[in-house]
């Protein structure tokens, strides 16, 4: 299985990308593993934050041309041949799907970018919350370098997530560029050595894990529906939030919490 999944009693989802002898490429089985292991993260009660890594030394390179593109394309020509939407088990979006493109998962995830992170590796990584690289790791939209377009969500969030100008020199120069100038465009929350990245990023997830997790998962809720409307629709989706978050068992336990002077019993509900 190259892509594994394992809950903790923790409330950690770790989900890791084992494939280091093609750069943890995808292929039709790989997407769907990947995104499956999304979908278990967002059904799971007991999964609060999903924390995402690579082995060897890449996080992500994206689909492994040499069998994706082939697969593709006979998928492709079954079902045009055909009114199925998937062969042998593998649907179309899997790809997309598993690279976070317009996958609503509301619980907070977590990249700790142990490699090089480009094509599909960025597309996905615009799709997680909080990011933390080695300082070994590199960074690249590089499909314009091709002739391709990177079509898994990147054009459109990346302008939304980093200023404009470092978004720009990002996605039309198609450069590769090091952890240290993503951290300075905007890209990254932490960069550290290889030895204390998941150390890192398990901070962070603990971090997370201290606070009431549905507050966590409305307030992400908020911040991604108000991004994709106007003011006032994005107003009123914060006060709807507001209001179930407000009537939750976790909103009564945490002021209670607080005037016994112990840590919250927190439920999620």
């Amino acid at each position: 299985m190259p892509i594994h999944y394992q809950l903790g009693d923790d409330h950690i989802a770790r989900i890791v990308l084992d494939r280091p002898e093609a750069m943890n490429a995808m292929d039709m089985e790989h997407f769907f593993q990947l995104r499956s292991a999304w979908d278990r993260f967002n059904e799971e009660d007991d999964a609060w934050v999903a924390l995402i890594t690579g082995v060897g030394e890449a996080f992500m390179v994206g689909a492994d041309l040499k069998t994706y593109i082939p697969q593709i394309t006979e998928y492709q020509r079954k079902i045009s041949e055909g009114d199925v939407d998937s062969i042998g088990g593998f649907r179309l979006d899997d790809g997309s799907r598993a690279v976070l493109r317009g996958v609503k998962i509301y619980k907070p995830i977590i990249a700790a970018v142990n490699g090089t992170c480009v094509a599909g590796g960025m597309e996905m990584l615009g799709g997680c919350d909080i990011r933390v690289a080695s300082d070994t790791a590199t960074f690249g939209v590089l499909e314009p370098k091709r002739g391709l377009f990177a079509g898994g969500g990147t054009t459109v969030r990346l302008p939304r997530q980093i200023p404009f100008p470092a978004a720009m020199e990002f996605l039309l120069c198609a450069d590769r560029i090091g952890a240290q100038q993503a951290l300075s465009m905007g890209l990254l929350n932490e960069v550290t050595r290889p030895e204390r990245l998941m150390e890192r990023a398990e901070d962070y997830a603990h971090r997370i894990l201290a606070n009431g997790p549905l507050a966590v998962r409305k307030t992400k809720e908020s911040v991604l529906r108000g991004l994709a409307t106007d003011m006032r629709e994005a107003y009123r989706i914060e006060s709807e939030l507001a209001g179930e978050v407000f009537s939750s068992e976790d909103a009564t336990e945490g002021p209670k919490a607080f005037k016994e002077k112990r840590p919250p019993n927190w439920t999620g509900r």
